[in-house]
């Protein structure tokens, strides 16, 4: 059985996320932690500018998600969580841009929060992949 991802009739079809998805019982399962904006020297990136925080965030991600043997399309579920006053929009266009063309987008789920360990810290980003 392979991954199946679910969007429903009766349900709003967005090219962003997937309603739901089916993972088989035997699959291999990458959980990624939560990513932010630091680079391998610990580095804060984009500081006080959330579209480039989304992006090394997302970067980071990829990176632990080659690091297991998986690709972008692996990704059945994301959760982002984005510092309340800032531009959720500006964040989701960065998404938009990494997940590009492809089918079957993972399930995606957004906080805003008050603040993050670090005060320059805008956004967090953590997610699960299925690799097959």
């Amino acid at each position: 059985m392979t991954v199946q991802h679910l969007n429903p009739d009766g349900l709003h079809k967005n090219p962003a996320f997937s309603q739901g998805v089916v993972v088989p019982a035997d699959a291999r399962m990458v959980l990624i932690g939560g990513q932010n904006a630091v680079d391998a020297q610990g580095n804060i990136v984009g500081k006080g500018d959330i579209a480039q925080q989304t992006s090394k965030a997302l970067g980071n991600l990829l990176i632990v998600l080659e690091a297991a043997g998986g690709r972008l399309e692996d990704l059945v579920k994301v959760t982002v969580v984005i510092a309340q006053d800032e531009d959720l929009q500006a964040a989701f266009r960065v998404w938009m841009d990494f997940w590009g063309e492809r089918n079957n987008p993972p399930t995606v789920k957004v906080l805003r929060v008050a603040g993050f360990a670090h005060p320059d810290f805008l956004i967090e980003i953590e997610a699960l992949a299925v690799l097959q």
